[in-house]
């Protein structure tokens, strides 16, 4: 087995029949593959995955690859290659534009993708992976550890608490609307419902001593969704 291009290959693509043949030539090539066939799956996936590499089909069912492509960007440096069977020069400044480092057109050459991964990973660095911890003021999130301290003190948090703190931090100073919440978090142990985001955020903001009445740490952008102020956990 060649071992020289090993490593975790997250492969988002619709298309069982290529999915399985890309994944099968990759594998004897070294890397581990997971297949996830789902856009609106794809970043629980990566998140549980935690790849090196991200192969990325741009149409799929549930969310469009270039919205999985910017719901992981959100989150991590990865190396992101797009597939599209489109030659049109707007799809590859779309993808790019939206965080991808590579294309790659259809009918696939596995050789091709082959090389291109190898190249994303000679030039990827030993922090370009999920970002392990974030920091702000005396809140500080650790992914690897999951834990997260307020003031030095451990905050418990369950699962999916966890996760879209991750996530609202990781957009911090961005606004992120209900829809882009669920899109995102949908298959990482969430009911799908829009007032589950609420009630989570309320969770979340007790237990991260936030005034629900005038939150300064979390807040609501009326009509338009939720903001982590970075600010905020100063004092």
């Amino acid at each position: 087995m060649d071992n020289l291009g090993s490593g975790k290959v997250l492969l988002v693509e619709d298309d069982e029949r290529l999915a399985g043949l890309i994944a099968h030539f990759l594998s004897q090539h070294g890397f581990e593959v997971r297949i996830e066939h789902r856009g609106d799956l794809a970043l629980a996936a990566f998140l549980a995955f935690e790849p090196k590499v991200v192969v990325l089909d741009l149409m799929l069912p549930g969310q469009s690859g270039l919205q999985v492509c910017r719901g992981i960007r959100n989150v991590a440096d990865t190396p992101i290659v797009i597939l599209t069977a489109k030659e049109d020069d707007v799809d590859h400044i779309l993808g790019l534009e939206s965080g991808a480092d590579d294309y790659v057109i259809k009918p696939i050459k596995p050789a091709v993708l082959l090389a291109r991964l190898r190249a994303l990973q000679r030039r990827q660095s030993p922090d370009t992976t999920v970002r392990g911890a974030l920091e702000f003021g005396r809140l500080s999130i650790d992914r690897s550890s999951r834990e997260v301290r307020l003031a030095g003190d451990l905050v418990e948090l369950t699962t999916m608490e966890f996760e879209l703190l991750w996530l609202l931090a990781s957009a911090a100073g961005k606004i992120l609307s209900r829809d882009d919440i669920l899109n995102r978090m949908r298959g990482i142990a969430f009911d799908g419902l829009n007032r589950g985001v609420d009630v989570y955020v309320s969770k979340l903001r007790a237990k991260l001593n936030d005034n629900p009445r005038e939150p300064m740490r979390i807040k609501t952008v009326w009509g338009k969704g939720y903001l982590f102020n970075p600010f905020g956990w100063e004092l």
